[in-house]
């Protein structure tokens, strides 16, 4: 091995310890700095912008998306300073391209890194060919289920072969119904200080989602597990 490949090698090693250093960091300043606080305070200030209150509020979801920062409580937020349709329209378009930018980090920051350690394992080689083949009906599937973190799944698709249109209009479509949800839940709110508060009852609407998403879950499960045995299969 020269000098030259040992350097990319440790380049790469370098970019996958700088993400998971700065996710630690982000999720503990998360936790000490009351992230949510902080967030219904820019919603406020959104709130008071006017007409340029939506494009703020779009910059502030993807930042969001990108530091692994909450964004439930924003998905909320948009109900209560939009409504229902204006608010679904802005929190979709602004989930959409939160989750492709993350994405699109988790792709140019390490998936060399994963590949090289992959290239030498057909099994991981067969997954990884399956969900560049059918990765749009996957992301779709996870998008349904509450079980897969959000913030985490949009960095560990960039890890995949899965090509970008796929994963922007699988990820929009797939997180449609909790958008929608979410925000009219945000919007019955009627002000931002009542975001995240406890004691809310789950309406029947959010027990609904809950069943789709399992089932979403199972069925994403044994999808992955379909293709990734027949790639394998051909591989061999």
């Amino acid at each position: 091995m020269n000098a030259n490949a040992t350097s990319k090698g440790v380049g790469s090693k370098l970019k996958v310890i700088v993400v998971i250093v700065a996710v630690i960091i982000l999720l503990g300043a998360a936790k000490y700095f009351h992230i949510q606080d902080l967030l219904r305070s820019a919603l406020d200030w959104v709130g008071r912008l006017g007409p340029w209150g939506p494009l703020i509020f779009i910059a502030i979801y993807i930042l969001a998306c990108v530091l692994f920062l909450p964004g439930s409580i924003l998905t909320l937020g948009g109900g209560v300073l939009f409504g229902v349709i204006k608010g679904s329209i802005i929190v979709s378009i602004s989930a959409t391209l939160g989750a492709t930018c993350a994405f699109l980090v988790g792709r140019y920051l390490a998936r060399d890194w994963v590949a090289k350690k992959i290239q030498t394992n057909e099994k991981f080689q067969a997954i990884d060919e399956a969900v560049a083949r059918e990765g749009w009906k996957i992301v779709g599937l996870t998008r349904l289920s509450p079980v897969f973190p959000f913030n985490l799944l949009n960095y560990a698709y960039g890890l995949t072969r899965v090509s970008v249109r796929a994963y922007f209009f699988a990820s929009w479509i797939g997180m449609m119904p909790g958008t929608i949800m979410y925000v009219y839940i945000g919007s019955l709110a009627g002000e931002v200080a009542k975001l995240g508060s406890e004691g809310r009852t789950r309406t029947s609407a959010e027990w609904a989602l809950y069943i789709v998403g399992l089932i979403a879950t199972i069925a994403v499960t044994i999808f992955i597990t379909r293709i990734a045995r027949g790639a394998l299969r051909r591989k061999i």
